[in-house]
């Protein structure tokens, strides 16, 4: 592989000036593309002002669309395909050249400047290898900066010593300081990754792994890649991300463009149940209780209790006539309901046509010919309403939950066998609300009543759905997002070893089965392109307490990465060491267990030196990120400064909790990691029977 050829500018035969004038004509002809969209005229080609709004719609959003990302590479790769008269070919003809890019461009003759990356031609340039070239001579990489292409890479497929070896670029790219939103990923996907992106939309598939090994990624791809493969059909059953907090969805919202799609929905867990405002918290039992499955069971049966057996025939009068139905032919009925385990308010409102259906055999025993008109009819009589609301009463989800959690008696007639009496305990409000405007519902309530909800009217489901985090959610939780892809597939992305709450996934057959996806595929990535080395070795010190089956991440970094621990007797220290990683480039965060933030925050403060929270954006004149580390998951930065690990895993309920957040804040860095702390470090840190080796560099040492 020959390295990356730069520099300001370049002769007219140079491949560099080339290929700069390749990217000044594909933005000329993306621009050109954009001019011819919204040069249309449909004045004379709409029926009405409806079809008018709607091709109107369409084309706004195609304009949208051809929009040209100044700061985003239009095009990323090249591919040449050798040229082998007689040999079987890849989709792309022999000799023919394709720029890979975030979209498709023409130019005025139909002929395609760059290629849209989820295209099948440009496959080979994410799978091709040493082993099997697909057909392609030679892979090429673009290095930019902001928009401006500055540098390219040649990969020669057919030179097995040039194929085995590392791409520069994709290093460097990776490695890349930043300030400000998160780095380009379409062009640093890998082969292992993509494959995952491009499966198949009917199979739902779960992505285990750790820090650094592009879970998310993958799953921003995937999303994309489907909405390219099968837009029609997803445009009509729809398409979500459900991702674990604002900022991570913002984080969307930034990258999404680059992959060639503007609008996908997003949301959280939470704002899928937000039923009701969420004003109260749990404790982590009470929290734990809620999220089990066993609690599905307990709704279900609260639900159900309100169906009574009928005791009293119906009578329907109709004109001179009366017709009786017997309260044994009515439970007969309610019990073949019951029995087809179909939603309560279908059930419901299939009850007063059952009765009708038995009054209209009646009338045709007697020589009548009652027709659908009068079922219906008679589905309406004020008998048959009575009926139905005595036997089948119209039930609501916020207040099936906001008795069962207030009442100790109904709770304990539906927990029976199911939560003992300390789990009963635990779950009940110790004041019961008066009313469902003044409970203090908290988040694990407001999934009680989505399923709840359920019960009673299914959840529309979409064609797929994306859950990224997924490893925190509790099996309720699980069930939430599961309804919303019932009928669809999944793309589910975590890591075990980062799951942070006391209900955290033990297992993804579990967690699957939770999700209605039993058959899921699960993908383990286990290359590392983030963290670096020495930095990844010493966090997978804790997996064999945390996540003893899981395998360590292997960095495929060149870069070990800078790494140091060292002592600290106060704020003063963490400060200094703050201002000596904002001599380096890019970003640095300064992650601290929650309960220190507010006297880091008052040093840095009395130091003059300003920061951000999470979410923010980072400037040039301002890199440094304050984060507790409850908030660390999913972000990155360039440096990171770990303040006082233990107080990070006694900030959690239990020891488990908070090793694993320990894991999650020390595999934070792109660049390098440097940990303060005054408290002994966590044994587990520091026991060297540990079977994980560490190598630290630089100065650093082992505290």
């Amino acid at each position: 592989m020959n390295d990356p050829v730069d520099g300001p500018a370049a002769p007219a035969d140079d491949p560099l000036a080339r290929e700069r004038s390749h990217l000044t004509a594909s933005r000329a002809a993306l621009r050109a593309m954009r001019e011819d969209v919204e040069a249309l005229d449909i004045r004379d080609v709409t029926a009405n002002w409806v079809n008018a709004e709607v091709l109107q719609r369409q084309i706004d959003e195609r304009i949208k669309a051809l929009a040209d990302l100044s700061d985003t590479p239009l095009f990323f790769g090249r591919l040449d395909y050798l040229r082998a008269p007689g040999a079987e070919q890849a989709e792309g003809a022999e000799g023919e050249q394709f720029y890979i890019g975030r979209r498709h461009v023409h130019d005025a003759d139909g002929d395609p400047m760059v290629i849209d990356w989820r295209a099948p031609v440009s496959q080979p340039f994410y799978r091709a290898s040493k082993k099997d070239p697909m057909d392609v001579g030679l892979r090429r990489r673009f290095g930019y900066t902001g928009g401006d292409l500055t540098a390219y890479e040649d990969e020669h497929l057919s030179d097995p010593a040039e194929a085995a070896a590392t791409s520069k670029l994709l290093q460097q790219e990776i490695e890349r300081p930043r300030v400000g939103p998160m780095r380009d990923i379409v062009a640093t996907i890998q082969p292992e990754q993509d494959e995952i992106v491009r499966s198949g939309l009917s199979g739902s598939v779960c992505v285990q792994g750790g820090p650094g090994t592009g879970k998310t990624a993958v799953g921003l791809h995937r999303v994309a890649y489907l909405l390219y493969a099968h837009r029609e059909r997803l445009a009509r059953t729809g398409t979500l991300v459900v991702g674990p907090n604002r900022s991570f969805l913002h984080y969307i919202e930034q990258v999404l463009p680059a992959l060639g799609e503007l609008a996908v929905a997003q949301a959280t867990v939470d704002d899928l149940v937000a039923h009701v405002e969420v004003r109260g918290t749990d404790d982590a039992t009470a929290a734990t209780v809620k999220g089990d499955a066993r609690m599905a069971e307990v709704l279900r049966r609260a639900l159900y209790s309100h169906v009574a057996m009928p005791t009293e025939p119906v009578v329907v009068v109709r004109g001179s006539r009366r017709w009786r139905v017997p309260a044994y032919e009515l439970e007969e009925i309610v019990r073949q309901l019951l029995d087809r385990d179909i939603r309560y308010g279908a059930a419901r409102e299939a009850l007063p046509q059952r009765i009708a259906h038995a009054v209209l055999v009646q009338m045709e025993r007697a020589g009548e010919a009652p027709d659908d008109r009068v079922q219906d009819a008679v589905a309406r009589n004020a008998a048959v309403k009575a009926a139905v609301k005595a036997v089948w009463p119209a039930a609501d989800p916020v207040k099936l939950v906001l008795r069962l959690l207030g009442d100790a008696e109904f709770l304990a007639e539906h927990a029976e066998g199911l939560l003992d009496e300390q789990e009963q305990k635990a779950v009940l409000w110790a004041k019961p609300a008066r009313s469902v405007k003044s409970a203090k519902w908290s988040a694990a309530d407001t999934v009680l009543i989505d399923e709840a909800a359920d019960l009673i009217r299914r959840t529309p489901s979409l064609g797929h759905v994306v859950l990224d985090e997924a490893q925190d959610l509790s099996p309720m939780q699980y069930r939430a997002v599961g309804r919303r892809c019932s009928t669809g597939s999944a793309t589910v992305l975590g890591d075990l070893a980062q799951g942070t709450t006391p209900w955290a996934t033990r297992g993804w057959e579990e967690a699957l089965s939770h999700l209605g996806k039993p058959d899921a595929v699960v993908e383990e990535l286990t290359a590392g392109f983030r963290v670096p080395t020495d930095v990844i070795t010493y966090a997978s010190r804790l997996l064999p307490h945390i996540a003893p089956g899981l395998t360590p991440v292997a960095s495929i970094r060149e870069n070990p990465g800078f790494f140091e621990v060292r002592g600290a007797s106060g704020p003063d220290d963490v400060v200094a060491a703050c201002r000596e990683l904002l001599t380096r480039e890019g970003s640095v965060g300064l992650v601290a267990a929650d309960p220190r933030i507010p006297d880091l925050t008052a040093a840095l403060a009395s130091a003059g030196l300003p920061h951000v929270s999470p979410g923010e954006e980072t400037t040039e004149s301002t890199r440094l990120t304050l984060v507790p580390a409850s908030l660390a998951k999913g972000l990155e930065y360039d440096y990171v400064l770990l303040d006082e690990p233990r107080a990070i895993v006694e900030a959690e309920p239990d020891e488990r909790t908070g090793l694993r957040r320990l894991y999650v804040t020390l595999t934070r860095a792109v660049s390098g990691l440097i940990i303060t702390h005054s408290a002994p470090l966590p044994s587990q840190l520091t026991r060297s029977g540990n079977d994980v080796r560490v190598g630290l560099s630089g100065p650093a040492k082992a505290d």
